[in-house]
C-alpha cells in the first residue's frame, strides 16, 4: 500500500509519524493532509536509510539538491562528496541527474549513502543507454524507456521526473506561438526529438498507466515534470506553459485514483510580477497538488550569479503557495557545479525557503529569528553561531578576523552600538 492508499484508509504510518514530529505537526492532521492529496512523502520501500519527508501545504517549504555526472564529467567519488555536502548544508531531498559512465553505480551509491529522498529522471539514463548502444536518441524504445524506470524503482529511488504533459497538441502550440528559447528542459528536448521523429505521442503520457502502476508498486512519487518551462523572462506564462499545466492538472486526478503520489513541478524563468500569478495557476489548475518549482529565475543577466536569482525568485514563490524549491548553484547556465557551489546552492535556497515560511506565518520559523535577535542583544556569540543558517561559515568569518574585544565584532570594534547602549535598556 502506498502512503496515499494508507492515508486515504485512516492509518497513520510510521513514515507520517516522523515527518508529524519533525514538522511539529498533529500526526492525524497531516494523514489528513496525504490523503487529500495536499502533501507528499517520497519513501520507496527499498530506500533502507531514508529518513521520511513531507513535502507541501501546511509544512516548512523544502528544498532539493541536484548532483550527477556530466558526458564531459563524470566522476562518482565527487557525486558522493556533493551528497554529502548537500547533506551537511541542510538539503531536504537530492536528485541524481547523472548522464556520464557508470549510472547504475552512482545511482546505487547514492541510495545507499543518502538518508535524503532520493529522486532522479530516468529518461537520462534510457537515453544514455540509447545512444551508447543504439547511435542515438530516435531509437530508444517504449519498453527501454519503462524499463529504466522500473530499475531505479526496484533501486530504491524515491521520486522520478516523469514530462508526461510534452503532448503532440502542446509542441504544435508551441511552434505556432513561437518562443526565444524553445525547449530547455533536457528531458523535454529528448521527448521532443523522437516524438516529431517517429510523429507518436509522448510514450510516457501514452502510456500513462504503465506508469501509474510501477509507481504504486513501489511507492514512487511523480514528479509531473515541466518540460515546456520557460527559458527565458520573455517565454514566461506563455500558451505552451499553460497548455501543459492543464495537461498535468488532469493526469494528477488518474495518479491520484491509483492511489500513486504526485507532485508537480514548475518555471523557471519568470519575471517578479508573474510569480504569483504561476502559483496560482499550478494550484488551480493542478487541484492544490505539491508544486515544485526551479528557482524560478528573476533576471536571465546573473550567471555566476544566478543563485542569488533564485533565491529572490524562491522566496516570492515560497510565500505565493510554492512548496518545494529546486536550488540553482553558482555554476548554472555555466558549467557542472562543483562541491562549494553545491553549498552555495543549498544554502541561498535555504534561505529563500526560510523567509517564505516567516511570510506565512510558520511560528517556528519565526521563533528562531526571534531567538537570533535575543543573541544578538546580549552580545551571545556562540547561540548566533549555532542560530546562523551556514554555521560553518559564520564560524569561519569570525574566527578569520577576530576582535581586539571578545564580546563585539571587527565591523564596530569598541564602538559596538549594542555594547554603548545595553546596560541603559537593561535597567
Amino acid at each position: 500500500m502506498t502512503q496515499l492508499k494508507q492515508a486515504r484508509s485512516g492509518i497513520i504510518t510510521p513514515e507520517m509519524k516522523t515527518v508529524a514530529l519533525k514538522e511539529k505537526v498533529d500526526p492525524e492532521w497531516l494523514r489528513h493532509q496525504v490523503a487529500r492529496g495536499r502533501v507528499v512523502i517520497p519513501a520507496n520501500k527499498r530506500h533502507a536509510r531514508l529518513i521520511p519527508c513531507g513535502i507541501g501545504e501546511g509544512l516548512f517549504i523544502k528544498v532539493n539538491a541536484n548532483i550527477g555526472t556530466s558526458s564531459d564529467k563524470s566522476i562518482i567519488e565527487e557525486e558522493a562528496v556533493k551528497l554529502r555536502v548537500s547533506m551537511e548544508a541542510g538539503a531536504d531531498t537530492v536528485m541524481d541527474l547523472s548522464t556520464g559512465s557508470r549510472l547504475n553505480e552512482t545511482r546505487k551509491i547514492i541510495l545507499r549513502e543518502s538518508t535524503l529522498p532520493v529522486g532522479t529522471v530516468p529518461i537520462y539514463q534510457a537515453v544514455v543507454e540509447t545512444v551508447e548502444q543504439e547511435g542515438g536518441v530516435v531509437h530508444l524504445t517504449v519498453d527501454r524507456l519503462f524499463d529504466v524506470i522500473e530499475r531505479q524503482a526496484q533501486d530504491g529511488v524515491d521520486f522520478i521526473t516523469v514530462h508526461c504533459g510534452v503532448t503532440l497538441a502542446a509542441l504544435e502550440m508551441l511552434k505556432k506561438q513561437g518562443r526565444i528559447t524553445n525547449i530547455v528542459s533536457r528531458g523535454g528536448s529528448f521527448l521532443t526529438t523522437w516524438m516529431l521523429h517517429h510523429g507518436r505521442e509522448n510514450p510516457l503520457y501514452e502510456h500513462y498507466d504503465r506508469l501509474l502502476e510501477i509507481a504504486r508498486k513501489y511507492d514512487v512519487t511523480l514528479s509531473l515534470g515541466d518540460g515546456l518551462r520557460p527559458g527565458c523572462l520573455a517565454d514566461a506564462t506563455d500558451r505552451a506553459q499553460i497548455h501543459e499545466l492543464m495537461t498535468l492538472g488532469h493526469l494528477t486526478q488518474l495518479a491520484w485514483e491509483k492511489d500513486v503520489q504526485v507532485m508537480i513541478e514548475g518555471p523557471g524563468h519568470v519575471p517578479l510580477d508573474q510569480i504569483e500569478l504561476n502559483m496560482k495557476l499550478q494550484k488551480s489548475l493542478c487541484h492544490h497538488a505539491p508544486f515544485y518549482v526551479l528557482g524560478p529565475l528573476v533576471t536571465d543577466i546573473a550567471a555566476g550569479y544566478d543563485h542569488v536569482a533564485c533565491a529572490i525568485g524562491g522566496a516570492l514563490a515560497g510565500m505565493a503557495g510554492a512548496d518545494f524549491l529546486c536550488y540553482v548553484t553558482p555554476a548554472e547556465h555555466l558549467c557542472l557545479p562543483g562541491v562549494n557551489d553545491v553549498r552555495e546552492g543549498v544554502v541561498v535556497t535555504k534561505i529563500a525557503a526560510h523567509a517564505a515560511d516567516i511570510a506565512k506565518g510558520n511560528r517556528i520559523a519565526m521563533e528562531r529569528d526571534r531567538q537570533m535577535a535575543l543573541a544578538r542583544r546580549n552580545l551571545d556569540w556562540k547561540s548566533q553561531m549555532e542560530l546562523a543558517i551556514d554555521p560553518k561559515k559564520a564560524r569561519q568569518y569570525r574566527e578569520q578576523n577576530p576582535p581586539a574585544e571578545e564580546d563585539v565584532c571587527t565591523m564596530c570594534g569598541k564602538y559596538c552600538a549594542i555594547r554603548q547602549v545595553k546596560e541603559y535598556f537593561e535597567k
